[in-house]
């Protein structure tokens, strides 16, 4: 188990939930999952904010260049309603885009619903960060994050979370090890620290 610290910067927007009209959903659903994938130690800073695209671009720079997450997690904002400005806000901080992440997130979902082609998640890195869009429903995001699985238990399609770990190595941030039979991240056998 390493035990390096992951800095991790979870943004649930939602001008509902923001607003009180609700409670929100998607940062308790996020928290659980990382922290029974995760082995490390988790250090959480959490906002809750509306759909406002100036201001999740200045939480996600925020996050990034003054708290120094590692990895960012968004939920929510990214349908194609006029108030969804997600995606546009996270490319407009972006140094990079990380294409395979938002492709993968609509072939999970898309299992299960025809509208998961509506869904316009992105990924990117900026600087030694990684900021993932991720579905707003707490059951969509249990579903990118782990994948899919048959009634055997083999793996049908890959979760995203699987290749976080050695995206975040590439980008230059801590050794994320993961509970195996949770979340079985990958990474090349010449960058595994714990030769299996």
């Amino acid at each position: 188990m390493s035990e390096e610290k992951v800095r991790i910067g979870l943004v649930s927007i939602s001008d509902r939930a923001s607003s009180g009209i609700y409670k929100d959903e998607g940062l308790p659903s996020l928290r659980a999952w990382l922290d029974t994938a995760i082995l490390n130690p988790i250090e959480y800073i959490e906002k809750l904010i509306p759909d406002e695209k100036n201001l999740i671009t200045d939480t996600l720079i925020d996050l990034v260049d003054h708290a120094q997450c590692d990895l960012i997690l968004t939920t929510g904002g990214t349908g194609p309603s006029p108030r969804d400005v997600t995606p546009e806000a996270t490319l407009a901080i972006a140094d990079k885009t990380m294409p395979g992440f938002g492709e993968q997130m609509r072939q999970i979902s898309l299992n299960f619903v025809p509208t998961a082609i509506l869904s316009r998640q992105v990924a990117v890195v900026r600087k030694k960060s990684l900021i993932i869009n991720l579905p707003g429903q707490p059951k969509a995001i249990e579903e990118t994050l782990a994948g899919l699985k048959n009634d055997e238990g083999k793996s049908i399609a890959h979760g995203i979370f699987a290749a976080v770990p050695y995206c975040i190595d590439l980008i230059g941030g801590p050794y994320i090890d993961c509970r195996e039979e949770f979340c079985n991240a990958f990474r090349p056998k010449s960058a595994r620290r714990h030769k299996n």
